[in-house]
């Protein structure tokens, strides 16, 4: 026999409730006065027999119990919706208001988000595309749903997670006008390579990574001189200095002489393939499996690969 007393009216706020960890930010969610929220939590926490929030100080924390069901919460409403909304319905994409979050670095963002949220406005005008940054690699934003999509190099995104390659890339090395190397016949010796300062690209503070295996494979090591958090900074550095840049092919094909940003013209920086081999690297999308089925999220996909597969065939 079904419960009474069962309400799955509540499941959406529990949801928001557990997800923002505070009745102000979970009323903002829902667009219900803070009161109706306040009232609400009190309901949650008859039916659960958990207080799910508690003071602490001036804030409001999860109890371990609010903890333990966030993400079961999160996938049970989202299962909800699924069988409410079935998944071979075509969305409306004209009048479909809907924002995602899609987790990318500022190099896809420069290469592809131009032509992909032009893409998506000429037939979905009213979607939003949020751009996050990726402070780290691994799954929970996907998992939380804090984040639709993650594009980037496949790394501990753990095995329920979705993976679609998008397009395949490689690293060049890139100076000024002007460098020694740039006057240099092609290829660039390896000798020359490490014979200069580098500036390097990583939001961890890393300076090593696979060219420098390649070149202790012979015995040679380069001297990084800076690290910086993204590569227009690391094209930026190279462009007023001797030190060689280490940016995706892809990333520095986009900077073309029309760019308003001289700083990243090709009129101003030379771009040389490395004369060590390093592995091609292969960027992808990444997604939950609740949103598999989601027709809103499969025609983004869809776009998303259709956008770099025309800029950067795999």
């Amino acid at each position: 026999m079904p419960d009474p007393d069962l309400d799955l009216n509540l499941l959406p706020a529990l949801d928001a409730l557990l997800a923002e960890g505070s009745v102000a930010g979970a009323a903002r969610r829902l667009g219900l006065s803070a009161s109706a929220m306040s009232r609400t939590l009190t309901r949650l926490r008859t039916a659960t027999g958990d207080p799910l929030l508690v003071r602490a100080g001036r804030l409001m924390v999860l109890t371990p119990y609010a903890e333990q069901i966030r993400e079961r919460t999160r996938d049970a409403l989202h299962e909800a919706r699924a069988v409410l909304h079935p998944s071979n319905t075509e969305p409306d994409l004209p009048t479909l208001r809907r924002t995602f979050s899609i987790r990318a670095n500022d190099g896809f963002v420069e290469v592809f988000g131009s032509a992909l949220i032009a893409a998506v406005s000429a037939v979905a005008p009213r979607v939003c595309l949020c751009f996050a940054p990726k402070a780290e690699k691994n799954a929970t934003p996907l998992r939380d749903g804090s984040a639709d999509l993650e594009i980037g190099v496949l790394g501990e995104m753990g095995p329920e997670v979705r993976v679609q390659a998008l397009f395949r890339d490689r690293f060049v090395g890139v100076v000024r006008t002007g460098h020694p190397l740039a006057s240099d016949e092609q290829p660039v010796r390896v000798e020359r390579y490490v014979a200069f300062g580098h500036v390097v690209a990583s939001r961890r503070g890393r300076t090593g990574g696979p060219v420098d295996d390649a070149l202790a494979a012979l015995g040679l090591a380069r001297t990084v001189v800076a690290v910086v958090p993204s590569f227009p900074a690391a094209l930026a550095v190279a462009r007023t200095s001797d030190l060689i840049a280490l940016v995706p092919a892809s990333f520095f094909s986009a900077q073309t002489p029309a760019s308003k940003d001289v700083s990243f013209s090709r009129d101003t920086l030379f771009a040389f393939d490395l004369p060590v081999a390093t592995a091609t690297i292969t960027v992808s999308q990444m997604w939950h499996p609740r949103l598999e089925a989601d027709p809103v999220h499969r025609w983004l996909r869809q776009l998303v690969l259709t956008v770099c597969r025309r800029e950067t065939p795999l």
